[in-house]
């Protein structure tokens, strides 16, 4: 055979062996589709449609180089077996001997691992219930019984009234305050809550509701039907004591 025939399959060699290396090397996140990436995919579907691997990656942001995140989280969920309280066991020597998890990514690991103990820990029952308007004054009056300012809350609750979240809405003057429908629904849509309670204060200690007061509470129980919310109460704090709107028959 002479040097003529042997050129065409030394060529031929050289293409399929930059074929093998082009289908063996890894692709980057970019690379994949978009049901494949992490952040897109919880865009479009929620978090709740990703797999544990695909949460780490959303959390773990970057992988090494020619391996993408999403590909260093799974093989770290497959050395543990797929088991999140696995890798709740392994301490900190043992997370950085899986590849690609350095100290500041075993540190994020262990964050979450310790957001997730401290959520479990939790309890219901460690959230205030209301059952009645001295709860609401009990919960609320260290806060703004005694400003020399008016202030607007919201009081958050789930389905069996016990709270959520309290939220100031504003922040007045010492004889009246500005209330924002739009800001006390928006953070009662944020927070998946069932119920609310207004809740404001008197500098001047009178608890005679005002005119503006009857008003809001009409609006805010208006805006809250429609989105089907249970406004339970609207109670004025003072370091003269409470009224509330509900005791009175006036919700």
């Amino acid at each position: 055979m002479n040097a003529g025939m042997r050129q065409p399959a030394a060529d031929g060699t050289r293409r399929y062996a930059e074929h093998e290396e082009e289908q063996q090397k890894p692709r980057t996140v970019k690379e994949f589709d978009s049901d494949d990436q992490p952040r897109e995919k919880a865009e479009k579907y929620g978090c709740g449609a990703l797999s544990t691997a695909d949460l780490w990656a959303l959390v773990l942001r970057t992988g090494l180089p020619g391996k993408p995140v999403t590909e260093l989280c799974r093989d770290m969920m497959r050395a543990n077996d797929g088991s999140l309280h696995n890798l709740e066991r392994r301490d900190r020597r043992e997370i950085l001997q899986i590849k690609g998890i350095g100290k500041t990514k075993a540190i994020q690991i262990e964050a979450v691992m310790e957001i997730v103990r401290r959520y479990c820990d939790e309890k219901l029952s460690e959230r205030p219930q209301i059952r009645m308007s001295a709860d609401i004054d009990r919960l609320m009056r260290h806060r703004i019984a005694n400003l020399p300012h008016e202030e607007v809350w919201v009081i958050l609750l789930n389905r069996s009234n016990h709270v959520i979240r309290t939220r100031r809405i504003t922040s007045g003057s010492a004889t009246a305050s500005v209330f924002d429908i739009k800001a006390i629904m928006k953070n009662a849509i944020l927070e998946n809550a069932e119920g609310l309670i207004l809740c404001h204060n008197h500098p001047s200690g009178n608890l005679r509701p005002s005119v503006q007061d009857d008003d809001i509470t009409r609006q805010c129980r208006a805006a809250a039907d429609t989105l089907q919310l249970r406004l339970l109460d609207h109670v004025i704090i003072s370091s003269a004591g409470y009224y509330s709107y509900s005791d009175e028959s006036r919700l």
